[in-house]
């Protein structure tokens, strides 16, 4: 009977200690910093600290120390978070490490990110769902470029909560000196990023001093540690005040009798009956219930994974936003945003890429690059193009209108991320800041004439003879000839030459890529518009990069972008150098040249090749009419018919 009893009360006060922990309030932040500076060692010293180490755990940690470990005799607590293989045998940390831990009253969820430079993207992924940053400075090295780096990106994704650790204060005798002034310089360049609270807290990681345990080799500091500090931070975390949002990341349909919208709730509160819009459509519904895995909800909020059903069948998509009635997020095609570049390959403005908002994923292009920013002094400065870690404010066109929130306002509905089209790889992030206004006032005109119309009255299908090949390829010389042979035939037609083109409308344009990009963009528009007049328009330009030609095409119904490709080997176009442009690239006088120091990328399914290295211009030619007629874009006539 007894031990029924008291297998009844430790059950029970299991029951109450996980209830207690499920009360306790969670904060999720971020140890970061330059290189070495001990993010991870002060990790793994909260874990051991706070007894949440198995004793397999740390025999292992014992032995790999005498093979990794970087403190002598000592555990080397960094192996705790610095699980890789790479990372071990470096001494450093390259990939984010999430870590839980807790104490007797909060609950904490660490990321450990990298210092390195290479790695700043993973340091932003840390950072973007965080409440509060630590950020390291070494006492020996002061405040160095990655803890500017790093501080800047911390303001920008709106982590109002800092501390400020400066570790190894051991090593520096514990000196009130070398804490005052470091502490003092951090203060002076991070005046302007905002932060509600910055604590500065000297430390020595390694020993435990004012980790967990108040140190009495600082009798000179009387501040928190750095346990009681995180136990005690006040974090505004309420999002329930904010208007409801719902990003729908899947349509529940598991039978013919029910139809629901599953996603987190990311900001506000829903209850049956109340009235909500789709942000997109403006369509709107009365909410009939919250349903869930434990059962229909009286009421949900912020956080939770919910599925709604509707009183009414409205047409609703993965990537919509459900909105509260009347509080509806902006949507526009276009807005300004901050964007963290985390790719070795270079933004390009023009280019088209991908943007994913949430749970929508549409085609994009940064338009402008306003301006970068200084991580050293914080200045604003001129950019055409953004390289590795560089931080810029841009505009960026959508090819759709999403719905969206300030960063600032809503940090769910205001993030996203660029996305490389051909490889997936994720490029960058960002952070809305506004929508622009021309996106919303600017409308396109119903005309009565219009594309078929222009193109019945010339007896033709309006279409973009794209020629592409490096220069001296003969793109231009075909493509004379094809104009030629169609206008005997009484077609209409345009040609765009490159070096035309360049005398005028892309006269203000030089050779680098970014201009390459631009120059390719400005003439697809223009070919869009020759088409919408019902011509057939043949394009000749080098047009070097696959993704501009894509782009190109898209901008065009389908069948309108035939793209032919001038297939010529380098060799054979240099012999021909009629402009005498290879023999100077070759000497230096002309920078980015293609072929030379510049790439050109070769068509991967060309509507059609042609070889000029085996067929004359005028066979080449031939070839192409015969495949408009072939194909529909032209009037049949009896020397064609195929």
């Amino acid at each position: 009977m007894n031990a029924i009893v008291a297998e009844k009360m430790e059950t029970q006060a299991l029951i109450d200690y996980l209830a207690s922990h499920e009360q306790k309030s969670l904060l999720r932040f971020l140890t970061c910093g330059s290189v070495d500076d001990g993010k991870s060692t002060l990790i793994g010293r909260l874990l051991y600290d706070t007894k949440l180490i198995f004793e397999d755990q740390l025999a292992s940690i014992e032995k790999d120390s005498k093979k990794h470990g970087t403190v002598g005799d000592d555990i080397d607590l960094a192996l705790l978070v610095d699980g890789l293989q790479a990372e071990r045998e470096q001494g450093i940390t390259i990939d984010v490490a999430y870590r839980f831990f807790t104490t007797e009253k909060r609950k904490f969820i660490v990321a450990d990110t990298p210092g390195h430079e290479q790695y700043t993207r993973n340091m932003a992924t840390g950072a973007s769902n965080s409440d509060l940053a630590v950020i390291l400075i070494d006492a020996r090295k002061g405040i160095l470029t990655q803890t500017r780096r790093h501080s800047f990106i911390v303001s920008l994704l709106g982590i109002k909560h800092v501390v400020l650790a400066v570790n190894k204060i051991d090593l520096m005798d514990y000196s009130q000196i070398v804490f005052d002034k470091i502490v003092a310089d951090y203060k002076a360049f991070a005046a302007d990023f905002g932060f509600e609270t910055l604590q500065a807290i000297p430390m020595s990681a390694r020993y435990g001093d004012n980790v967990l345990a108040r140190s009495d080799k600082m009798p000179w500091y009387d501040g928190p540690t750095l346990v009681e500090h995180l136990e005690t931070v006040q974090i505004d975390q309420d999002l329930s005040d904010k208007p409801f949002r719902l990003q729908v990341q899947w349509v529940n349909r598991p039978d013919l009798n029910f139809r629901g919208f599953s996603g987190t709730i990311a900001s506000g509160t829903i209850r049956p009956g109340d009235e909500i819009i789709v942000a997109n459509s403006g369509k709107s519904s009365t909410l009939r219930s919250i349903v869930t895995y434990d059962g229909e909800f009286p009421v949900a909020g912020a956080g939770q994974a919910v599925t709604l059903t509707l009183a009414d069948e409205i047409d609703i998509s993965r990537g919509d936003v459900l909105a509260a009635k009347e509080a509806r997020p902006e949507v526009s095609d276009q807005f300004q945003a901050r964007l963290i570049w985390m790719s070795d390959q270079e933004l390009i403005p023009g280019r088209t890429l991908l943007i994913k908002i949430g749970a929508k994923t549409v085609s994009a292009s940064v338009t402008e690059i306003k301006h970068k920013t200084d991580v050293n002094t914080f200045a604003n400065l001129a950019a055409k193009t953004l390289k590795l870690n560089e931080v810029a404010v841009v505009n960026i066109a959508l090819q759709e209108p999403v719905a969206f929130d300030a960063y600032a306002d809503n940090h769910a509905m205001g993030a996203f991320i660029v996305i490389d089209r051909v490889s997936n790889l994720t490029l960058g992030a960002g952070m809305i800041d506004h929508g622009l206004r021309r996106a919303t006032n600017v409308h396109w005109q119903a005309l009565d004439v219009n594309k078929a119309t222009r193109a019945a009255a010339k007896n033709q299908k309006p279409a973009v003879l794209w020629f592409t090949g490096l220069s001296g390829a003969g793109k231009s010389t075909i493509a004379n000839l094809v104009e030629k042979k169609l206008l005997s035939l009484g077609h209409h037609t345009y040609l765009l030459d490159g070096d035309n083109v360049r005398h005028g409308l892309n006269k203000d344009l030089g050779f680098i890529d970014a201009d390459r990009v631009e120059n390719i963009r400005r003439v697809a528009e223009l070919s869009k518009l020759m088409v919408d007049a019902g011509l057939i328009t043949l394009v000749s330009f080098i047009s070097p990069f696959r993704a501009e030609r894509q782009m190109a095409r898209e901008l065009l119904a389908e069948g309108e972008f035939i793209e032919i490709y001038v297939s010529t080997p380098l060799g054979v176009a240099e012999q021909r150098d009629v402009k005498g442009l290879y023999a100077k690239a070759r000497a230096g006088e002309i920078k980015h040249f293609t072929g030379i120091d510049s790439p050109y990328e070769v068509p991967a399914a060309a509507e059609i090749n042609v070889d000029t290295t085996s067929t004359t211009p005028e066979a080449l030619a031939e070839q192409i009419v015969r495949y408009m007629f072939g194909n529909g874009y032209l009037t049949t006539a009896p020397e064609y018919e195929i």
